[in-house]
């Protein structure tokens, strides 16, 4: 990714000398780093006149489109990504009377699934599964506890009902997230024909070491008849192209995801994208509105503006986790909706037990978090020792300065040092967390993976990381690939966790583009139990109003009708 101004000079330096065109090229290269996928112009006049600028039909460098100037190559993501979706549609177009018509042969099946505890209330739920095996491509959207694992259990019981042979692939953007979804679907029982191990993205797609493709494309398609992706808000422009692009179009695409949560760390945010269009989440067009007329109180009117994607983005209303009426629940919808009363109550101490709010950074309230980690180090079993380290973190939003993950690591590693439960004298220090920041398939060990630093029964140490069926795995630690200590990690490396205690470290002073209300929501709802926010009442009151807004054309392009010819020959 392109970060300094000699990054993108070097970048460009070579290919062109054009002084018109080179202030544009440094800003799209710019944006892309901040996450954007393009750039807006208000004059765009001088640019469509330059050899290296071309329109969406080109093979140029640099695509000029309305009013917005891509990379060729973000262009490219941007149009299989809308033209994909717009396959499946037109896929899913041919089997919808047969799938209404086998749905309800199943319907008492499909009550029995979903049983309903809301009175005449929509089950979301419900409807969220519908929809989804209506679908060729559907969007299952909603905060945490809300039920999207657990739509998926049901909806694959349903789907091995009316076709038991079905091909299923389970899939995440990292090991953790995939492992956690993994957990969540046992937990919510739900039961296949044969094992089904949740994949990342990567080893799903077979990616090619050393090249930006993937063994599955759009020419050799993933074998499956149904594939589901958990923690679709981390997927980043150029990963959700090839994840359409490799599933084929009569294959049905599932997405799970809270479209409130942090974007993706590389340039794009699809889910929120797609989700935020005007007239689509939990809106229907009149053939699903009639379909969905014979489920009881799920009857849905039709709605009288549509999306290109209305049917197709559902929305769980009710959290099972959180009350909406107090505690992380209360506040996380808050900060979503900057609800400026409801902060400023809850910021006052004592006002909840599960939310704390520490304005003056006090190094007791810190230590008192800290001293949970005790539990894990005095834990005789290595396994449960590593469950009960996971019990809680600190999720700092940088990664440097006072408040940031690498000086709050320190801090924590002195206050046990001090209490002579860890001896931090060495790298691979007995009891220390370690967490695997890239994926390396050779060690199946996946970016965001967390262990512990412990020997085994001959006193020879290992790191110890769970696998995704509950064992224990031990490798030596010089075969790890430099490893983060994980007291602390930040809230982007958080994204598919959850915790029973969160402590979240505001800094102090840092670039306030960054300090989002998305990412406060992603800090705050890691929590299941209790969260402690360490940060100044006016610094998250101003967090609160400040939302992410990344800029791209996708949105738009669904109401245009571009030449099917368009550039997909294109390197990606």
């Amino acid at each position: 990714m392109l970060q300094t101004t000699n990054d993108v000079h070097q970048q460009f330096a070579g290919f062109f000398n054009d002084d018109k065109l080179y202030p544009y090229a440094y800003e799209v290269s710019k944006k892309l780093s901040e996450g954007h996928i393009c750039i807006e112009l208000s004059d765009s006049t001088t640019l469509s006149t330059l050899s290296l600028v071309g329109n969406a039909n080109e093979l140029q460098p640099f695509i000029l489109h309305k009013d917005k100037l891509y990379l060729q190559r973000y262009f490219s993501y941007e149009t299989m990504i809308r033209d994909s979706i717009l396959a499946f549609k037109a896929a899913e177009s041919d089997s919808f009377a047969d799938r209404t018509a086998r749905l309800l042969d199943e319907k008492e099946f499909i009550l029995q699934q979903f049983p309903g505890d809301n009175g005449n209330h929509t089950d979301w739920q419900l409807v969220a599964a519908l929809s989804a095996l209506l679908n060729n491509f559907t969007i299952i959207t909603g905060g945490p506890g809300t039920g999207k694992t657990t739509t998926v259990a049901k909806l694959l019981a349903v789907l091995y009902r009316l076709a038991p042979d079905t091909k299923v692939a389970l899939a995440a953007p990292t090991g953790k997230a995939a492992m956690r979804m993994g957990e969540s679907l046992r937990k919510a029982g739900l039961v296949t024909p044969e094992p089904i191990v949740p994949k990342t993205l990567h080893r799903l797609l077979q990616y090619v070491p050393g090249a930006p493709y993937f063994k599955h494309d759009a020419a050799s398609p993933l074998p499956y008849d149904v594939v589901i992706v958990d923690e679709a808000s981390m997927i980043d422009a150029a990963l959700f192209a090839k994840l359409l692009d490799a599933v084929g179009k009569d294959t049905r695409l599932i997405l799970l995801g809270d479209k409130d949560q942090l974007a993706s760390v590389e340039a794009g945010s699809l889910l929120g994208d797609l989700c935020k269009m005007p007239h689509t989440i939990n809106h229907f067009d009149q053939d699903s509105a009639v379909f969905f007329g014979h489920w009881g109180p799920v009857a849905l009117p039709a709605s009288d503006q549509q999306s290109a994607l209305a049917g197709h983005v559902i929305e769980l209303q009710i959290s099972r986790r959180f009350n909406a009426e107090k505690g992380i629940g209360r506040f996380s919808k808050a900060l979503i909706t900057n609800d400026t009363a409801v902060i400023d109550e809850m910021m006052i101490a004592g006002t909840d037990p599960h939310v704390i709010v520490d304005d003056q950074y006090d190094e007791a309230t810190f230590e008192k978090f800290v001293s949970g980690y005790e539990a894990y180090i005095q834990e005789p079993d290595t396994l449960t020792a590593l469950r009960k380290f996971n019990a809680q973190r600190i999720l700092c939003p940088v990664k440097g300065g006072e408040q940031g993950v690498n000086r709050v690591n320190r801090r924590v590693e002195e206050y046990l040092r001090k209490r002579q439960l860890i001896n931090p004298s060495s790298a691979y220090y007995v009891n220390r967390p370690v967490m695997i920041t890239a994926n390396y398939y050779e060690l199946d060990l996946f970016n965001g993976d967390t262990g512990l630093i412990r020997p085994d029964e001959t006193g020879t140490l290992k790191a110890w990381f769970e696998t995704t069926d509950g064992e224990l795995r031990g490798l030596w630690p010089a075969y790890l690939p430099e490893p983060e200590t994980v007291f602390a990690m930040t809230v982007h490396k958080s994204q598919g966790s959850e915790y029973e205690d969160v402590f979240v470290m505001l800094p102090k002073s840092a670039n306030e583009s960054l300090m989002t209300r998305e990412l406060l929501y992603t800090a705050v709802t890691r929590a299941k139990q209790t969260v402690t926010i360490q940060g100044s009442k006016p610094q998250i009151q101003q967090i609160a109003s400040t939302s992410v807004a990344r800029i791209s054309g996708l949105a738009a392009r669904f109401e245009e009708t571009l030449s099917s010819s368009s550039i997909y020959g294109l390197t990606i």
